[in-house]
C-alpha cells in the first residue's frame, strides 16, 4: 500500500460524489488508503483564526454518513478513512496536500453562484497544495446530471493527456503524467504548443526580421520535446507516450484533448523573484475552467516553487 493516501474532499454535493467515484477509482489502481475528509463551514459568524476545542467527530457528520451509505455499496473498498474538520474549507483543504499524495475534489461545492465554472474552494487547492491536485468537473450535458464518473476509463480509450512547454519542461509534471499513464493503461499524449503566428514589434526605422519558416519552428519543438522526455520514456518503457506539436493557443489544444481524455495534467507556474505568490498561469485556469474530463494540477518539485 502507498504510504500517502487519496484525500476526497466531500460536501454533500453531486460535484463532491463525482470526485469521490475519482478518488476511489484513483486509490484503487495505486493501491492506497482513500481519505475522505468533509470540511464543515464556520458560521458567518465565527472567527476564521478561533481554533475548535477539537475536531469534531466524523460519527456525528451528516455527509460523511451519507459517503458511508454510498460506499456501502461498493466491491472491493481500499482501507477507507473518514475524517472531520471545522474551518473555512479554502484554507484548510490545501493544507490536506503535505500528507497527501492526490487532493480529489469536485468543480464546485454547494456553495457559490450556481453560474460559476470552478468552486474557490477547487481553485485555492489548486493554486495552493502542496501534492497534485485533480478537479472532476460536471458532464456536459448540464448541471442536473446524476452522480457518475465523468471521465473515459482506460478501458474506454481514453488517454491521459499532458501539456508541455517545449522550452521550459516542468519535470514533476512529466514524471506525473508518465506514472499516472502506467496506472491507466500506458497511453499518454503530449501537447507541445509553440506561439503561431510570431508577433515582432519594431522602432520606427528599424528593419522588419526575415521570415521564419513554421515548418523549422515545429521541427525545433518536437526535437526539445523529445529530448526532455527520453528520461521518462527509459522509466516507463510500458508507456506509449505520442508528441503531438501545435501552433497557438495551448489552452484551447488541451481543452480540445479533454473531449477524449481520461485525464488532462498541467503544471503550476513557479514562483518567480518578482512574483512571490503563488499563481495558477492562465493556461491553467482556462483548462480548469473548460475541460471536459478531470484535470490534475501539479505544483513544481520541491525546492522549485521558491
Amino acid at each position: 500500500m502507498s504510504t500517502q493516501p487519496v484525500v476526497a474532499a466531500v460536501d454533500g454535493s453531486e460535484d463532491s460524489l463525482r470526485a469521490l467515484e475519482w478518488a476511489l477509482d484513483a486509490a484503487r489502481r495505486r493501491e492506497a488508503m482513500l481519505r475522505i475528509v468533509h470540511v464543515r463551514q464556520l458560521a458567518p459568524w465565527t472567527q476564521p483564526e478561533v481554533l475548535a476545542a477539537g475536531p469534531p467527530d466524523p460519527g456525528e457528520d451528516p455527509v460523511l454518513e451519507q459517503v458511508r451509505a454510498h460506499l456501502a455499496k461498493q466491491d472491493a473498498l481500499p482501507a477507507v478513512q473518514y475524517v472531520a474538520l471545522e474551518g473555512a474549507p479554502g484554507a484548510l483543504l490545501p493544507e490536506l496536500g503535505a500528507t497527501s499524495g492526490l487532493l480529489v475534489l469536485g468543480s464546485r461545492g454547494r456553495g457559490g453562484f450556481a453560474s460559476l465554472l470552478l468552486g474557490s474552494n477547487s481553485l485555492a487547492a489548486a493554486r495552493d497544495a502542496e501534492c497534485p491536485v485533480v478537479v472532476v468537473p460536471r458532464p456536459a450535458q448540464g448541471d442536473d446530471a446524476p452522480p457518475a464518473p465523468p471521465a473515459p476509463s482506460a478501458a474506454d480509450g481514453g488517454p491521459v493527456v499532458v501539456g508541455m512547454n517545449a522550452d521550459s519542461p516542468d519535470e514533476a509534471t512529466l514524471g506525473f503524467a508518465f506514472a499516472e499513464a502506467a496506472l491507466r493503461g500506458g497511453r499518454l499524449r503530449i501537447v507541445a504548443a509553440y506561439p503561431w503566428p510570431l508577433q515582432t514589434w519594431m522602432l520606427p526605422g528599424e528593419m522588419p526580421p526575415p521570415d521564419i519558416d513554421q515548418d523549422a519552428v515545429e521541427h525545433e519543438t518536437r526535437v526539445l520535446a523529445e529530448g526532455f522526455l527520453a528520461p521518462h520514456r527509459e522509466r516507463h518503457a510500458g508507456v506509449t507516450a505520442e508528441v503531438v506539436v501545435l501552433p497557438g493557443d495551448a489552452a484551447g489544444h488541451l481543452v480540445e484533448a479533454s473531449r477524449e481524455a481520461a485525464l488532462v495534467i498541467i503544471g503550476r507556474h513557479r514562483r518567480r523573484l518578482l512574483a512571490p505568490a503563488r499563481m495558477m498561469g492562465s493556461v491553467t485556469q482556462a483548462v480548469l475552467l473548460h475541460a471536459e474530463s478531470p484535470v490534475a494540477v501539479v505544483p513544481p518539485a520541491p525546492g522549485e516553487d521558491s
